[in-house]
């Protein structure tokens, strides 16, 4: 049990750390939960600053990867715990601690976090994500889907500790869908912003 007390802390304080605030404010002197969609992640950075909005992305998953890393190294041994990592990661993300538990949407932490457990399953994810994109022009859109898709496909190709891990890609997958509730209900409006618009 303490074992997973200490990995969900960890995953949970990386996931938490906002990188997209972070930058803009440093770099920007603005917040950016003032403009654009009032989001902290890398799509609402990148209207202000393209550059800002990859470093933000690229951060964003490596704070997933590390927690998922930290685990594996803490804790050899035990397959459970390093998605009990993931998991934390994205919510310390969706609900950070040092912004009153308004964050981004969760996206890149969980591309980084299940990117070491479910290679596979993040490649096929990330297919998935640019035929919707493609497809569509809704980056939203392409989000929800492809984190519902994340779960199946490690289910699938037997990636992922089943059934912990499968749990953990599910619940991390249901909290980047749920987040995205605005852009959902914007889509059943139409109103959506569509990319390259």
């Amino acid at each position: 049990m303490h074992a997973i007390l200490i990995t969900a802390a960890i995953g949970y304080f990386l996931g938490s750390v906002p990188f997209g605030y972070l930058l803009v404010r440093a770099f920007r002197g603005a917040d950016v939960r003032t403009t654009g969609s009032g989001n902290i992640g890398a799509t609402n950075v990148a209207r202000m600053s393209p550059v800002l909005g990859v470093i933000t992305l690229l951060l964003d998953a490596m704070k997933g990867f590390g927690a998922v890393w930290a685990a594996s190294v803490l804790f050899p041994g035990q397959p459970m715990i390093p998605f009990v990592a993931g998991f934390a990661a994205v919510a310390g993300h969706i609900f950070p601690l040092w912004l009153r538990f308004k964050g981004g949407k969760g996206v890149a932490t969980g591309l980084g976090s299940f990117l070491m457990l479910t290679p596979k399953g993040i490649v096929l994810a990330l297919v998935v994500f640019l035929l919707v994109l493609a497809v569509f022009r809704l980056v939203a859109l392409g989000s929800i889907v492809a984190s519902a898709s994340l779960p199946v496909s490690a289910f699938l190709l037997r990636e992922g500790q089943r059934p912990t891990g499968i749990a953990m890609l599910s619940a991390s997958a249901l909290l980047i869908i749920v987040k995205h509730h605005q852009n959902i209900a914007r889509m059943l409006r139409h109103i959506e912003p569509k990319f390259l618009d």
